[in-house]
């Protein structure tokens, strides 16, 4: 990958859940939510105290995340789309 997030701020890539038909009905892609889990590709150095001290993230590459529905900023690298997010937004991460 070609970002280096900068502070506390980290790159996520959404994990797409699971299509299931329920009853034959499809979901149209549309009208599907976005999920809310996504795992970490490139976290930054850490968060910067007023001080001067910066202190290492919770967080680290590979890691699976949950987030909250309007966390983040979207953009698009090398044609595939990434979040770009504070740690503060992180809700919790998930056991493997």
């Amino acid at each position: 990958m070609n970002i280096r997030p900068l502070y506390d701020r980290i790159v996520v890539k959404r994990v797409e859940e699971q299509e299931s038909i329920v009853n034959g009905i499809i979901i149209p892609d549309a009208a599907k939510e976005k999920p809310q889990e996504g795992e970490v590709v490139a976290v930054g150095k850490g968060k910067r105290l007023e001080d001067g001290k910066v202190i290492a993230l919770d967080v680290v590459a590979g890691d699976r995340i949950l987030f909250g529905k309007y966390s983040g900023s979207e953009i698009k690298l090398d044609g595939k789309e990434f979040l770009i997010m504070r740690e503060d937004e992180v809700l919790g991460v998930l056991n493997k």
